[in-house]
């Protein structure tokens, strides 16, 4: 059974309860999480779960088995082990999934200041980046955190939409990474909108306004290969 991933309808979920459902040698399944799993360059949540007794269960790594097409809980190494079909009170790392939030906007803004074809890209809770197929002349540091910081500064609110597998067919301009594509299959998928900003598909968390972001600083742009120009930022708090 498909584990229900309650972050897609509100990533501000700090808590949550949730049975367990199986075991496996790589970690804890539940029948509902508020955990992200590692994907689409977001790193996985972290934090713990809960027995009935208070007896904690700290969950350093969320990953998905898209065999079983479920999400594994990675316990750190001793922790207890919970019975299947045991109530746990789960509990996410909320500043650090925050920072991870606020920086994959910023990737998202980052992408329209920067125009060219994504070859890749990482968020972790320090630093962020992307990689793009473009000639190392086009980018320019204080440019592209001058032109980030007034995006940020608008205010603007992010909006979660779907469309169906035939719609994103139809508008292949909607997709700007060339390394990782989105899901198909399932009938639908899952946008992000910042409005007169950015429309993209994508799995990850966000901010409910690119205020939240603050500000953000360039820390450095190299050279990765031959069609890799990385780009990587961090935030300014």
């Amino acid at each position: 059974m498909a584990t229900e991933l309650l972050f897609r309808d509100d990533a501000y979920l700090h808590t949550a309860s949730a049975r367990v459902t199986a075991l496996h040698p790589q970690g804890i399944e539940l029948e509902r999480t508020i955990f992200y799993p590692l994907g689409g360059g977001q790193m996985g949540d972290t934090g713990f779960l809960a027995r009935r007794g208070g007896e904690r269960i700290a969950i350093v790594d969320t990953r998905r088995d898209a065999a079983l097409d479920t999400v594994v809980h990675v316990p750190a190494p001793g922790s207890p082990s919970p019975q299947v079909g045991e109530l746990l009170s789960l509990a996410i790392d909320w500043p650090r999934r925050h920072r991870l939030m606020r920086l994959h906007s910023a990737l998202h803004l980052m992408s329209c200041v920067v125009v060219a074809p994504v070859t890749g890209g990482n968020i972790a809770p320090d630093r962020a980046r992307l990689d793009f197929d473009i000639d190392m002349s086009l980018l320019d540091a204080q440019r592209i955190e001058s032109e980030m910081n007034a995006l940020i500064g608008r205010g603007i609110d992010t909006e979660t939409v779907w469309i169906s597998d035939d719609e994103l067919e139809a508008r292949p301009d909607l997709v700007k990474t060339m390394s990782v594509q989105p899901p198909r299959g399932s009938g639908r998928v899952r946008l992000l909108r910042i409005a007169g900003i950015d429309l993209q598909p994508c799995g990850g968390t966000h901010v409910r306004n690119i205020a939240e972001i603050g500000g953000i600083r360039v820390l450095r742009i190299r050279n990765e290969g031959r069609r890799n120009r990385r780009v990587e930022i961090t935030l300014v708090d």
